[in-house]
């Protein structure tokens, strides 16, 4: 059978806020890098989005960020900040740039994707409702595949802090080094390296229980 995909574009995301406490947290950082279904990039590596946000004087940062990001915060209280305004425009625009104009139809819009992603976008449902409103209903939560995959299927998680593994099963993943930990860009292409992981894994692996597109003889 032909594989049709009814997504037409995965919106890798991630994102470091002030606090869990959702309500009133702010953004810190958004990293954005835009795939089709079958993970393959539909903008360089140069166009993916890794903005630092202008964290304004007076804001409250919990004491976890404050203990466990300190250079993002540093980031963002210097030059290279962007201002919250305006930023909803702008990744509307940067959308419309590698995917094209808003869809009227909710199936021709692109699905935001990440690693436990519902928490990014009950934050963003707030803070950009319209780069949000750009976006289909629908969440790929790659966290939910690797609990069927560990805890169904009995198998082992990609060592995703391994930039070696990450690079593996995402080869046009951007990183360097060892992995940056609690970084939103980084984190964003760990999840698309999962993804690919755990497609190549589980899914074959239930074609093959199945008896689908087993070799004759």
């Amino acid at each position: 059978m032909e594989h049709r995909p009814t997504s037409s574009a995965y919106i890798w995301l991630d994102t470091e806020f002030t606090s869990l406490e959702f309500e009133q947290a702010a953004l810190l950082q958004i990293s954005i890098v835009l795939t089709d279904t079958s993970l393959q990039r539909l903008a360089e590596p140069a166009s993916d989005l890794n903005l630092c946000i202008r964290l304004e004087p007076g804001t409250q940062v919990s004491p976890w960020v404050r203990e466990n990001l300190p250079e993002l915060i540093q980031k963002c209280r210097g030059d290279e900040a962007v201002p919250m305004e305006g930023l909803d425009e702008r990744l509307c625009g940067y959308l419309e740039r590698h995917i094209g104009p808003a869809g009227d139809e909710i199936s021709s819009r692109p699905v935001i994707a990440g690693s436990s992603v519902h928490a990014d976008y009950y934050l963003l449902r707030r803070l950009l409702p319209g780069f949000i409103g750009r976006c289909h209903y629908r969440l790929l939560d790659v966290t939910a595949i690797k609990l069927q995959w560990v805890d169904f299927a009995s198998g082992p998680e990609m060592d995703k802090e391994n930039p070696e593994v990450l690079r593996a099963h995402f080869p046009e993943a951007v990183v360097s080094g060892g992995p940056a930990v609690h970084d939103a860009y980084y984190d964003v292409q760990a999840s698309i390296a999962e993804l690919a992981y755990y497609r190549n894994r589980f899914f074959r692996a239930s074609e093959s229980d199945a008896g689908v597109d087993e070799p004759d003889g």
